[in-house]
């Protein structure tokens, strides 16, 4: 009776901190809410470095991990999409969380009274999120529990695309006022139809870039062309494509098969340049783009695909290793 009742308690024990252990992981030990002075401005005004914009306080969510890596913990900040805060941001936070790693997650939309743009891209000019991240940084690098020389920036389709050109040195010399710079910036299925002046000078830091090969939001064609400018110019970008995979593909609560994002707006068929500080210029038309032009199309499509998702993450993983140390 005796070893039945200590065969019992040792499955029991067992047992139990085998759930507790799984329940645990990407569970965050501590989350902090932080105000974030930032400003809303126009992408002209950005791209001029014009700072009479309207002063602005967005927030952001801070989370610790519950086995950090170290005592000064690697923090990755996560841009959201059009669609704001959501399933994407959730999963990579708890993903991060569970490999040692804090996280930031930025929201660039609640601040501002902004649901979401996609269906009206033009509430917020597209460059404002590298503004919100480079603002984000100067508060965090206080913190006495985070390493600020490992931040690392991640975004997702807007949120991609802030994190792209975040790491464009004229950027971080307009803007970026903090005491350190992004040490690595993975842009997930960004829009790269614009050029800007001077795009093939990074700050040096690794940029890696994922993107669907049948994403038909942000086609992947004009990043490749983005990835083969910056190679040139001998930047640290690389580029991973994922068959089968559309927008959102690393969404784990995305539709499968995809369906269409109504009346959702996408630049896939325009190719913009900025001719001169500020004008960003439509070629098809050769004056200033709006959104009204004829190259703004509607209704891509949106779907995950879990093997695309968990490849993915192998490769981040393989990149903040490398990049951490």
């Amino acid at each position: 009776m005796l070893l039945k009742k200590i065969l019992f308690l040792t499955f029991f024990i067992i047992f139990n901190f085998q759930v507790h252990a799984a329940d645990t992981d990407g569970v965050a030990l501590r989350s902090e809410i932080y105000s974030i002075p930032t400003l809303t401005i126009s992408d002209k005004q950005f791209l001029t470095g014009d700072k009479n914009g309207k002063e602005i306080i967005i927030n952001g969510i801070l989370r610790f991990p519950a086995k950090p890596i170290n005592e000064k913990i690697p923090v990755i900040f996560l841009s959201h999409g059009s669609g704001g805060m959501g399933a994407v941001v959730d999963f990579w936070s708890n993903h991060f969380l569970s490999q040692g790693y804090a996280t930031f997650s930025i929201d660039s939309f609640t601040g501002r009274g902004i649901t979401i743009t996609s269906t009206n891209q033009a509430q917020l000019g597209r460059l404002n999120m590298i503004l919100d991240s480079y603002k984000s940084m100067e508060i965090l690098e206080k913190h006495p529990r985070l390493d600020s020389k490992k931040f690392v920036l991640m975004g997702f389709s807007r949120g991609g695309q802030a994190a792209l050109y975040a790491s464009l040195k004229r950027f971080n010399k307009m803007w970026n006022k903090s005491n350190t710079e992004f040490i690595a910036y993975i842009p997930f299925y960004a829009d790269c139809v614009t050029s800007y002046i001077d795009d093939e000078q990074t700050t040096g830091k690794s940029i890696q870039l994922h993107h669907g090969k049948q994403d038909d939001y942000n086609p992947i064609v004009a990043c490749k062309a983005y990835v083969d400018k910056l190679k040139a110019a001998k930047q640290n970008i690389e580029i991973f494509e994922y068959d089968n995979s559309f927008h959102t593909f690393d969404s784990p609560l995305g539709a499968n098969p995809p369906i269409a994002a109504k009346n959702a707006q996408t630049v896939r068929n325009c190719r913009n340049f900025e001719r001169e500080p500020g004008v960003i210029i439509n070629k098809d038309t050769n004056q200033e783009f709006k959104y009204s032009d004829s190259c703004v199309q509607y209704d891509p499509l949106l779907g995950r695909n879990d093997e695309a998702r968990l490849k993915a993450a192998k490769e981040v993983d393989m990149l903040l290793n490398k990049v951490f140390k």
